[in-house]
């Protein structure tokens, strides 16, 4: 399948870990992929919708170099970026959502802003931030089914031009924190060189925090974001 231009949540990783060339990574130990049974909540009168946050407020709500901490610096942004060359192999689930599955581009919601820094200056050790805010409703559908595709495809393949990146995805317990959690590690190999990545996602309310990069990075700044991201 030729992949459109929009991003699917996971393969977006891909930008930014692989298609640059893959690195020598030390692998992580997985934690239990088991969600927790969902638990029955009593009626309540529902709550009124809440207007999504504009990409510029969310833009404010970004972690920055002095919320990271010494020893980080912010890359330029590269702007949108289109990778029409792109083709995924072996993920019927992710092919079956057709333009939601593609690369390059952002997710298909209604604001958004990013950013991405690097750990002293080693491309290895780089942390992505993704805001996106929209109706709860569409934010958890869609980042639902994404992530129930990815699921459905433990390994699969990308081609990037005549480049073949070999991905393999795994689900881990992701910390309890808003509304509604993902997470998952996911291992690029492309030229017998390896890159692992972690990606942790969490609602909450209209709001979603995507942290995506150094497994250990992505541990250590997903509270901060998140409180950042939902301050009023």
């Amino acid at each position: 399948m030729r992949l459109r231009s929009t991003a699917v949540l996971a393969l977006a990783a891909v930008g930014a870990f692989s298609l640059t060339g893959c690195s020598h990574s030390t692998s992580t130990t997985a934690e239990s992929a088991s969600a927790p049974a969902a638990v029955a909540q009593p009626k309540s009168e529902p709550k009124p919708a809440t207007a999504p946050l504009s990409s510029a407020a969310l833009r404010d709500r970004l972690l920055n170099e002095s919320d990271l901490g010494q020893g980080y610096a912010r890359k330029p942004d590269a702007g949108e970026k289109r990778h029409d060359d792109v083709t995924l192999v072996g993920c019927p689930a992710l092919d079956k959502l057709g333009g939601d599955a593609a690369t390059g581009g952002s997710l298909d919601f209604a604001n958004e802003a990013k950013a991405t820094f690097t750990y002293n200056g080693d491309t290895d050790s780089e942390v992505s931030e993704e805001l996106y805010s929209d109706t709860t409703d569409k934010l958890s559908k869609g980042t639902g089914q994404i992530f129930n595709a990815m699921t459905s495809c433990p390994t699969f393949q990308i081609v990037t031009g005549s480049t073949p990146v070999d991905v393999a995805t795994q689900k881990i317990s992701a910390p309890h924190l808003g509304d509604e959690q993902w997470s998952h590690l996911l291992t690029y190999t492309a030229g017998g060189q390896r890159s692992v990545v972690k990606q942790t996602v969490i609602r909450s309310g209209n709001t979603m925090t995507i942290l995506t990069g150094a497994p250990a990075l992505v541990d250590a700044h997903v509270e901060k974001a998140l409180r950042k991201a939902t301050s009023r």
